[in-house]
């Protein structure tokens, strides 16, 4: 300590210098995490698929979904044409019994 200068200078300075001192190791700091954060983000994260993998992938993916959806219009027509199948079948008989029934009353005549 100076004894030229007074007490409320000299302690201005010691303060100031410890403001500068405190700012550079926490500047130093902060750079030093940010390295490390990117570091360690580039060994979590998943490696950048190759284009091919991803087309690959994609056509997979839209494969699966062609194919579920031709399963499903093909289950949906063939209960469609089970239904219409029936209701002809029906309509057929009903119309077959009143043909017999004509007849039968033709016949008793």
């Amino acid at each position: 300590m100076d004894d030229d200068k007074p007490i409320t200078e000299q302690a201005m300075d010691t303060i100031t210098a410890a403001v500068e001192a405190t700012k550079d190791a926490a500047v130093t700091a902060v750079k030093k995490v940010r390295k490390a954060a990117k570091k360690a983000a580039k060994k979590v994260a998943p490696k950048k698929a190759s284009k091919k993998k991803a087309k690959k992938a994609a056509k997979k993916t839209s494969k699966k979904a062609t194919k579920k959806a031709s399963k499903n219009a093909a289950k949906k027509s063939s209960k469609k044409a089970a239904k219409k199948a029936a209701k002809k079948t029906a309509k057929k008989a009903t119309k077959k019994a009143a043909k017999s029934k004509k007849k039968a009353k033709k016949a008793k005549r």
